[in-house]
Order: structure tokens, then C-alpha cells, then sequence
């Protein structure tokens, strides 16, 4: 399963965890979007900053 996130609000006065987290996952500006393998590791810093995100599942052969 691969995961399609987006940042939707900035992580501007966030923690600095949560920061640390939305740049690990390769997000830099509003509106970017990245895919990743869902992994147990991308799933647990997706959950962190989720309320930062909007993360979409697509099928494996899918982008």
C-alpha cells in the first residue's frame, strides 16, 4: 500500500517534534504532496502530525 500526504497547515509554532516530523517525511511547503510505502515506521509519524495532513491510500501498482 503506498500513502499519499499532503501538508494542509503549516507547522509553523507546532512542537519542534512535530516540525521535526513533517520534514522527515519530505514536506517543506503547504500544498506538497509525497508518497511513501506504508511502513510501521511512516505510519507512526503520520499519526504524530496527523491533524497537519491529509494522507490518502493507493492500491500498490497505482503512481
Amino acid at each position: 500500500m503506498i500513502l499519499e500526504i499532503t501538508l494542509i497547515r503549516s507547522p509553523i509554532g507546532r512542537p519542534p517534534r512535530h516540525r521535526k516530523t513533517v520534514k522527515t517525511l519530505g514536506l517543506t511547503r503547504l500544498h506538497q504532496t509525497v508518497r511513501h510505502r506504508e511502513t510501521p515506521a511512516i505510519r507512526g509519524m503520520v499519526n504524530r502530525v496527523s491533524y497537519l495532513l491529509d494522507v490518502r491510500q493507493l492500491p500498490e501498482g497505482e503512481g
